[in-house]
């Protein structure tokens, strides 16, 4: 739609609605024709500025706020804006170096991704959001066992990305320290290097084709590894920055703020919305109800997924008013993406 709009303004009507989004950016007013007159480049009086504005507001480009004399833009604008008038320049290598110094370094994943979802916050001055990864995207270094009474087991696991976690699974049959020094003794010289549902698949193939005395041993793995390395259906996201949205909104909007404050409470929908922006490459851009997500209905979200050797590994995005610098945040999006695949590709 944005483009067949951009066809059919003339080079004058083009000037005057980058300027006039441009101003309205910066500044937050609704913006008028004396304004733009002054701010425009153009050497046209009011009245011809009016005139093209009028014709802006026909296309559903521009709407004009009833306290106000001036325009300010549609979703359907600035998504002209940022396809057909804005020169996006992607960050310079002294940019990307200082926004790769903000990030801690051969950190755990859980505390890179945090400090990312922080560093989109401080830069942009919205909110930053991630998605974490299942630790079934990532390889195991390291496994231990420790029975701790019955059939309850503690499970000590070291990811290839530094991350440990530690659960209490209970097993199918209770198992004494040799037996379970055994097994994770087997699962370390055998399996280290292999994600969890990889190692799974090939204890069940494996049990099928061993030897009779092995096979207790496999049987013995097997149990403690489906309970160690459970199926992760629940999804997360990192949200940081909330309150910055609080200062960029006027007190009309905060319906609006409520429900998307909600949203970041039950994080499910917002999740699903993420999670198919990674099926795209790239950066992509929903402003205002482009998302289909109604609490985001007066907000634009920046998205990129990251990910490592080919594999989208999450996505990460800002969250703002539709009245963002998007020649600002798109970049910083987009460069955050690449730094954060390079951290894990790094560390894994």
């Amino acid at each position: 739609m944005s483009a067949h709009f951009g066809h059919q303004l003339d080079p004058r009507a083009r000037q005057l609605l980058r300027a006039l989004i441009a101003q309205y950016i910066a500044d937050g007013q609704p913006v008028g024709s004396r304004t733009l007159a002054k701010n425009s480049g153009l050497d046209v009086s009011p009245a011809t500025i009016r005139n093209v504005m009028a014709d802006l507001e026909e296309l559903g480009l521009l709407a004009a706020p009833h306290t106000s004399a001036g325009r300010v833009p549609t979703a359907q604008g600035y998504r002209m804006f940022v396809d057909s008038l804005l020169e996006l320049k992607p960050l310079d290598e002294p940019q990307i170096d200082a926004l790769r110094r903000e990030l801690p370094t051969q950190a755990p994943t859980q505390d890179l991704l945090n400090g990312v979802s922080s560093l989109l916050s401080e830069v942009t001055h919205f909110v930053g959001v991630v998605t974490v990864p299942k630790r079934e995207e990532f390889p195991f270094r390291h496994i231990d066992f420790v029975a701790i009474g019955g059939n309850r087991v503690l499970v000590i696991l070291v990811f290839a990305d530094n991350e440990v976690q530690n659960r209490v699974v209970t097993t199918q049959h209770v198992y004494s320290p040799s037996e379970l020094e055994q097994v994770s003794n087997f699962l370390n010289a055998n399996y280290a290097g292999l994600r969890m549902s990889e190692i799974r698949e090939r204890l069940k193939r494996e049990m099928r084709e061993t030897s009779a005395r092995l096979h207790q041993l496999m049987v013995a793995a097997a149990d403690v590894a489906q309970q160690g390395f459970p199926d992760q259906t629940n999804a997360d996201m990192l949200i940081k920055g909330q309150v910055n949205l609080m200062g960029a909104q006027v007190a009309a909007d905060m319906d609006s703020l409520r429900e998307l404050f909600e949203a970041f409470q039950r994080k499910r929908d917002l999740l699903n919305l993420l999670e198919n922006c990674s099926r795209a490459e790239g950066v992509r851009l929903f402003i205002g109800e482009e998302s289909g997500f109604n609490p985001l209905g007066a907000y634009s979200l920046v998205t990129a997924p990251y990910g490592v050797d080919g594999r989208i590994l999450g996505v990460l995005g800002v969250i703002g008013p539709t009245r963002m610098a998007y020649q600002r945040v798109i970049p910083v999006v987009q460069a955050t993406a690449q730094i954060l695949s390079g951290a894990l590709a790094a560390a894994s």
